[in-house]
């Protein structure tokens, strides 16, 4: 447990970013003597700094594809953490629960999530597969994407309109035309589509 206690020494001493919570995360999971879940479910207390909940969360997002546990509690759990970098992180955790899992055959699942009563779990999805059409199957399926999408495009909810914008605005680029024919009906008298449209055509 020393050299996981190092681990979480290391990552509690930088404030920001992403690439050393995964690489703590990797170096666990390869690890044949440690237990994965049992560590992810005491990193995610609500004691713990927020950097330590964040590599509770990474772990949950590789362990999900193969644990129906420990994707509950991605949805359950996690989802209601107030703190803005595990919800970037859960995020980035539900992608990679997708990407091993195959985007195809987490469809169901996207469209539960997309789904959810909370928002912070609509926003996992819409904010975590961008850029949608980057990824496998939506490569060859963007209408299915931006479709998916904007499923949620009533929202009243300012994180997930900036979200859904900034997802749309991100396939516009190389799907100008099918972005267009999708919002094209929009009423744009909705003060939160006027928001989202506005993203898309900055």
């Amino acid at each position: 447990m020393t050299a996981v206690k190092k681990l979480l020494d290391k990552i509690t001493g930088i404030e920001h970013g992403f690439n050393h919570i995964i690489d703590a995360g990797e170096i666990i999971l390869k690890d044949s003597v440690l237990k994965p879940m049992e560590l992810a479910q005491t990193f995610i207390e609500p004691q713990q700094p927020y950097q330590i909940r964040m590599l509770g969360t990474y772990l949950f997002g590789a362990l999900a594809a193969n644990n129906s546990e420990a994707l509950h509690i991605l949805e359950e759990t996690i989802s209601n953490d107030k703190n803005w970098r595990v919800q970037e992180m859960l995020a980035k955790a539900f992608d990679n629960y997708c990407k091993i899992k195959g985007y195809e055959n987490s469809l169901p699942k996207i469209k539960f999530w997309l789904a959810h009563n909370n928002t912070n779990v609509k926003r996992a999805v819409t904010e975590g597969l961008r850029i949608w059409t980057g990824r496998d199957y939506f490569k060859e399926n963007p209408a299915e994407a931006v479709s998916l999408i904007n499923s949620n495009k009533h929202t009243d909810s300012i994180y997930l309109a900036k979200s859904i914008g900034n997802s749309l605005r991100d396939i516009h680029k190389k799907h100008k035309e099918i972005v267009d024919a999708e919002v094209s009906n929009w009423d744009l008298s909705e003060k939160g589509l006027a928001f989202i449209h506005k993203l898309i055509y900055k």
